[in-house]
């Protein structure tokens, strides 16, 4: 059995609070969304597993991988978006933790061919460091790795996946899920800003 140090003990317990956060809020399902974090001074990262309930999971479900995507520990399936967060790991060694949420609202702005206003926001303007944007790709191709590695290797922190979601990174998984909540609650200041222009533009 192999011994983990209190380190690793802590990063798979913050991978698991941050995905109970995340679902409680209504930014991950029961089985989509993924979270990594970086182990200091490794090439490897804990990963969320793939097909396993996000609002209940526990330390033993995460998988460690190194930056080719072999698992090193763990007995399930990594997230079969894998590819992106190790791509992002290799492109940024200041980032420490990725998370990929379904965010609703964002991805509708995203469906609707509209983007965020970053403007909106202060806190937007102050943790954001430009909010990129893909095209519609398949979801855990390397295709989708390589344009997610582009995106963050320009300095941005935050990225819209048209159709898919989100991804969010920080020096910790604490600083992504702020990113990844950030968008939401810019999403949703956005689309209620307008709703109010519009319904008082018919009185």
């Amino acid at each position: 059995m192999l011994l983990v140090s209190y380190d690793e003990k802590r990063i798979r317990g913050d991978i698991v609070d941050v995905m109970r956060n995340l679902y409680r809020r209504g930014l991950v399902s029961a089985l989509s969304g993924n979270a990594s974090i970086r182990v200091p001074g490794t090439n490897c990262v804990w990963i969320t597993p793939s097909g396993i309930f996000k609002g209940g999971l526990t330390v033993d479900d995460l998988v460690k991988i190194d930056l080719e995507g072999n698992v090193v520990e763990g007995f399930r399936k990594p997230s079969s978006e894998w590819r992106f967060h190790v791509a992002i790991y290799k492109a940024r060694p200041d980032i420490n933790a990725v998370i990929h949420a379904h965010n609703p609202v964002t991805v509708a702005f995203s469906l609707s061919g509209l983007r965020l206003d970053e403007s909106l926001l202060s806190e937007v303007m102050y943790f954001i460091k430009r909010i990129e944007y893909i095209p519609l790709v398949e979801p855990g191709t390397e295709t989708l790795a390589k344009l997610v590695a582009d995106k963050v290797s320009r300095g941005s922190n935050a990225i819209i996946l048209e159709r898919h979601g989100v991804i969010g990174i920080g020096k910790d998984i604490y600083e992504a899920e702020m990113i990844v909540e950030s968008l939401e609650d810019l999403a949703n200041v956005q689309l209620l800003s307008g709703l109010i222009r519009f319904l008082f533009s018919l009185s």
